[in-house]
């Protein structure tokens, strides 16, 4: 920070405050005493305007609109003579201005939530950096579970720090935590101006907070005497940064800061990551279940009583195989009964990243016959990938499984946005995704006008799928489940579930009933056939039992080492020879696989031509510690995703 300032990339925001030093007599004796000239009379006048007021404080901006041009001069001569003080105070550039508060009565815990709050707050008294799973369908009322948390935390003299995993979910959060805690909340993330940051970042060092709320950053807040770190959606893979370095997981440093600090640890979610599920299931993780929703309804006497719900809406399975539109007749009329209704829906499209992937009418993709993932379509040069093993293979000129033709699977928001207005042209659509948000008011526009009723139809990708809590959206239509599913990676199936199992939790969150419809094309993939009946469970132990088989985390770890350079035969010729060094110092240790060189599926950002390899062991630090990794490699521990 203090870098920042002498380099004059932030800019101290302050202003100076001008008082009297004596008493009003006092001054008066001393106005009496001069000859008065020129300047002399007007640090009269000014002094006696202070001495009216003996406990006035104006800023020097006031000061000089009221004296004019005498102003300077005659400060300059009260203060050499010690009559008036100017005290510099520094202006706080408040990222919460234009958010609107009320406070309100926190509601009663019932059911489930009694004793996880319990659980919590008894290790925070415990002060053991402990780490708790809290397993929540979507409206069960984890956040209240959280706030009763930090309630009692404060009460013990404590504080808290609260990641969500987007920055658009930072302004419904604060609310939340706002309204229980009224000018005790900071908040920190990217998305702020580096003064915002500068300003927020000395607060919360000075204790100005109950609770910090912001991103993955956020797990560095300088919040003194931490009793609790809770990590919400904890399942979300944005909590790894991946580019730039440091390359690091918001959720591994918490629980080392846990475990420095005391701090008790909760990871929040309706779908944990295999990884927290497999440790909770081997009991190496303390898990708490919120196994219904719930409903909070306000009160004449402004308390808040909750109940529970009739639970989670159900989900329609719509198989589009050989369909050629946009939206099946169910989505389509849905979607008609909805606006009818004037309620709101919200439109889903699950796809990640760049890479395309083929598809058969029947639903099937090209797999790797030894990896069981997708394979992926790298264009030019035309040929499948495999980005676990490198295995690569002409693109077949039909479906290897029925015989069917292949075609690139690819839509995009636009064109869902463009078909419901063709649809509907009287209601009012929008989009949320990075194109049409990208900074902090943006998101805070989209989502107020979505509160506010001035959207109908809601089109987006992974935004709309994370914490938004919007009565009447009763609606939720999954355009195409399968862009996430077919990605190549081996977190796809777990990535589209969760990501599904997220969106389908948006819906019926009031008193009103919810729907959800999914169209795919693969309707017997184990995570499309979990999402139609919420079985997260289930879904896990059929995904662990085939990430054992395959030796993927959570049974092995992995290092991804990617080298670039403008040269594409010397990215390969460099790829190579570092596979083969990996692999003479592999052979003196056990249970380490190199996997590649091959191309990830960006191979060529910005000009430069990219390789990848993989390492898979019990722990690839061990093998990489003894390699020197010339200009150019980047080595990536435990990464979220191979693309």
């Amino acid at each position: 920070m203090e870098t920042l300032i002498e380099d004059g990339d932030v800019e101290i925001d302050g202003r100076g405050l001008v008082s009297l030093t004596l008493s009003p007599q006092e001054a008066v004796d001393r106005i009496r005493e001069w000859t008065r000239t020129r300047a002399q009379d007007a640090a009269a006048r000014m002094l006696e305007r202070f001495a009216a007021e003996p406990e006035l404080s104006l800023p020097l901006g006031e000061l000089a609109r009221e004296f004019g041009a005498a102003a300077r001069d005659a400060l300059a001569m009260l203060r050499e003579e010690e009559l008036l003080t100017v005290e510099e105070v520094l202006d706080r550039r408040d990222p919460l201005r234009s958010l609107e508060i009320a406070t309100r009565p926190p509601p009663e815990l019932i059911g489930e939530q009694r004793p996880a709050a319990r659980a919590i707050t008894e290790a925070i008294d415990r002060a053991q950096g402990e780490a708790l799973l809290l397993v929540g369908v979507s409206g069960s009322g984890k956040t209240e579970v959280y706030l009763a948390a930090l309630q009692h935390a404060v009460e013990q003299g404590k504080r808290g720090i609260v990641l969500v995993p987007e920055i658009a979910l930072t302004v419904p959060t604060v609310s939340r935590f706002a309204e229980r805690f009224p000018g005790r909340v900071g908040v920190l993330h990217s998305g702020l101006s580096e003064g915002e940051r500068y300003d927020e970042w000395h607060a919360i060092a000075g204790g100005a907070y109950d609770v910090v709320i912001g991103s993955r950053s956020a797990i560095f807040a300088p919040q003194p005497d931490l009793g609790l770190i809770v990590i919400d959606e904890a399942h979300e893979w944005t909590y790894k940064q991946a580019d730039p370095a440091p390359r690091y997981d918001a959720r591994t440093v918490a629980e080392r800061i846990a475990e420095l600090s005391g701090a008790a640890l909760v990871f929040g979610t309706a779908t944990p990551d295999a990884e927290r599920w497999h440790a909770a299931a081997e009991g190496s993780l303390r898990r708490l279940d919120l196994p219904r929703r719930m409903r909070a309804v306000r009160q004449p006497d402004g308390t808040t009583q909750v109940w529970p719900d009739e639970g989670l809406p159900e989900v329609e399975i719509i198989d589009v195989r050989g369909q050629r539109s946009l939206f099946s007749g169910e989505l389509a009329q849905a979607l008609g009964e909805t606006l009818d209704c004037e309620e709101q829906a919200l439109l889903f499209l699950n796809r990640r990243g760049l890479a395309g992937f083929l598809l058969c009418p029947r639903g099937h993709s090209p797999a790797c016959a030894s990896c069981d993932v997708s394979l992926t379509l790298h264009d030019p040069p035309g040929r499948l990938v495999c980005h676990q093993c490198s295995r690569s293979r002409p693109v077949p000129p039909r479906c290897p499984e029925c015989e069917g033709p292949l075609r690139r699977a690819r839509a995009g928001t636009q064109a869902v946005q463009r078909e419901v207005r063709n649809l509907y042209p009287t209601a009012r659509v929008e989009r949320w995704d990075r194109d049409t948000a990208r900074r902090r008011e943006q998101h805070e526009e989209i989502f107020g006008r979505m509160q506010r009723h001035e959207i109908d139809v809601l089109v987006g990708t992974q935004m709309i799928a994370k914490g938004l809590d919007l009565p009447l959206v009763t609606l939720v239509g999954v355009v195409l489940a399968d862009y996430g599913l077919h990605s190549g990676d081996f977190r796809a199936r777990e990535r589209t579930f969760q990501l599904l199992e997220q969106v389908a939790g948006r819906a019926g969150r009031a008193d009103r009933q919810g729907r959800v419809i999914v169209q795919t094309l693969s309707p017997e993939d184990p995570a499309i056939e979990a999402l139609q009946t919420h079985d997260v469970d289930g879904f896990f132990e059929d995904e662990l039992t085939w990430r054992a088989e395959y030796g993927y985390p959570p049974f092995q770890r992995l290092a991804r080492l990617v080298f670039s350079h403008a040269r594409g035969d010397y990215a390969a010729e460099e790829a190579r020879r570092m596979s083969a060094e990996l692999e003479r110092v592999a052979a003196g240790l056990p249970n380490i696989e190199v996997l590649g060189p091959a191309p990830p599926p960006l191979a060529r950002v910005r000009g430069r031509h990219r390789w990848a390899l993989l390492v898979r062991a019990p722990d690839p630090a061990e093998l990489l510690r003894g390699v020197e990794f010339p200009s150019g490699w980047v080595v990536d521990i435990d990464p979220l995703t191979l693309g």
